[in-house]
């Protein structure tokens, strides 16, 4: 069974300048995700949401079909879940580049 954005467990953020929330979750496949809406995350003023790729270690993973190389923004809740079923979709996370969040793999930096 799908994880979908009704299972998600939002948190405020910390700091009341970005006046929003995030979620982090991870899936049996290794993969994750990265959920926020702030002031300044891609589509938050429009109360849209912005999601990241996780790889291994929680860490950003740009070179996947959902990624696209970049962070998705300007989501609603309904593009949230497909983008999380296709995450949940790819297989086992032992393949591949894990960059970190400047967008580094581990034998670049």
């Amino acid at each position: 069974m799908y994880k979908t954005f009704n299972d998600l467990e939002f948190v405020e953020l910390e700091d009341s300048f970005y006046n929003g929330v995030k979620c982090r979750i991870q899936f049996d496949n290794g993969y994750g995700a990265s959920i926020v809406r702030h002031n300044f995350s891609y589509g938050g003023r429009e109360g849209l949401y912005e999601l990241a790729v996780l790889g291994e270690g929680g860490k950003l993973h740009y070179d996947n079909s959902v990624a696209n190389g970049d962070v998705r923004g300007y989501l609603n809740e309904t593009e949230v879940t497909e983008l999380l079923k296709q995450i949940q979709d790819f297989p086992s996370n032992d393949e591949g580049p894990v960059h970190d969040s400047a967008g580094f793999t581990e034998s670049e930096r």
